[in-house]
């Protein structure tokens, strides 16, 4: 049962996060979300707030560990506990090797790898107490590498090897630890814009019912690295 359970999710104001807490709000889970701008989150509260109640918006960048331990302490004194932590945030700048900047390097390791630390050194307390479930959303770039990624590669092969071995170190705690891993999904990512064009990508409310999927399953099972894509890629 996932209904009176409560989920916080990074990179929540919009796309793949915005998407997983809207499927999560419909099916009962109470939704704490984050975003690094104070607008976004409070558009993204208001949109939210039209499905359930049960929502908190919340400003932190998780490159910051304190923001990160704020988000956590204002979530269980507005709900009580925590129970579904999904790691989402994250950002792409594609170039070159020899062109990308040292400061585009750090924005991407900073963001989609050690976000996803800062997030579960925040919430380990919490989740031992519910034995509950930490999620991160890496990319099939953590899989496979390609021309112009050499930053975006590194941050997400780093977040599904980091979620493998957080699994291992978590389980004995009864917590439970997948890495998803999508390929192209319709959102405002690296500057494009959905439209019907975007059709044939991942949805963002797919990727709310796989996270939706993941967390009803036996809790005697794991499904701890899933590759998930569009069934028929534009050719």
């Amino acid at each position: 049962m996932i209904q009176n359970k409560v989920a916080y999710i990074t990179g929540g104001t919009k796309g793949i996060g915005l998407g997983i807490a809207e499927i999560l709000l419909k099916n009962g889970v109470s939704v704490a979300f984050s975003g690094r701008k104070k607008e976004d989150v409070e558009k993204a509260e208001e949109d939210l707030k039209k499905i359930s109640e049960n929502v908190l918006g919340i400003v932190s960048d998780v490159r910051n560990m304190d923001d990160e331990n704020v988000a956590v302490q204002s979530i269980v004194e507005r709900f009580g506990q925590l129970d579904f932590v999904i790691a989402n945030a994250g950002l792409g700048v594609f170039k070159p090797v020899d062109e990308l900047t040292s400061e585009e390097w750090n924005s991407m390791i900073e963001t989609n790898l050690t976000g996803v630390f800062h997030t579960l050194k925040a919430s380990v307390p919490e989740l031992k107490k519910t034995e509950g479930y930490y999620i991160t959303i890496a990319s099939l770039a953590g899989a496979n590498f390609f021309e112009n990624g050499t930053g975006y590669n590194a941050s997400k092969f780093g977040v599904v090897g980091f979620t493998q071995a957080a699994m291992i170190d978590l389980r004995k705690y009864n917590i439970k630890s997948t890495v998803i891993m999508p390929g192209s999904v319709a959102t405002n990512f690296n500057g494009n814009v959905p439209s019907e064009k975007d059709e044939w990508k991942i949805q963002p409310e797919d990727m709310g019912n796989l996270v939706l999927d993941v967390l009803k399953m036996n809790p005697r099972v794991l499904p701890s690295k899933i590759e998930f894509r569009a069934s028929k890629p534009k050719s």
